[in-house]
C-alpha cells in the first residue's frame, strides 16, 4: 500500500472562529471607512448615495455587534453566578462530601504532576 502524507487542518475552536470572525470584521469596516474616506470628493449623487449607505450600514453593524456583545456578557454572567449558588448550596449541604471530593481532585493532580 502506498501512504499518502495527508495533511488535515485542525478544527478551529469556537473562540478560534469567534476571533476570526471578529478580524474579518475589522478588516471589512477598516475597507468601508476607507471607501468613504476615497470617495468623500465625490459630487455625483449615486456614489454619495451609495457612500451615505455604507456609512449607514456599518454604523448599525457596530451597534448589533456591540448590543450583542453586552447580551453575551449578561448571559454569561448569570449562569455562572447560578453555577457558584448551586455549588455553594451543594457544598453547604454536603460539606464532607466537599471536602472528599476536594481532597481525591488534589491528590490526582499531585499524581499526575509528579509522574513529569
Amino acid at each position: 500500500m502506498n501512504e499518502q502524507n495527508v495533511q488535515t487542518q485542525p478544527t478551529p475552536t469556537p473562540q478560534a472562529s469567534a476571533e476570526k470572525l471578529k478580524e474579518d470584521l475589522r478588516h471589512l469596516a477598516q475597507t468601508l471607512e476607507e471607501l468613504v474616506a476615497a470617495t468623500a470628493g465625490e459630487t455625483s449623487s449615486e456614489i454619495r448615495e451609495l457612500r451615505e449607505r455604507a456609512r449607514t450600514r456599518l454604523e448599525e453593524t457596530r451597534a448589533r455587534l456591540a448590543e450583542r456583545g453586552t447580551e453575551f456578557y449578561q448571559q454569561a454572567s448569570t449562569t455562572l453566578r447560578a453555577t457558584a449558588q448551586q455549588t455553594e448550596g451543594y457544598v453547604r449541604e454536603h460539606p464532607w462530601t466537599s471536602i472528599g471530593l476536594g481532597a481525591a481532585v488534589g491528590m490526582l493532580i499531585g499524581l499526575l504532576m509528579g509522574r513529569r
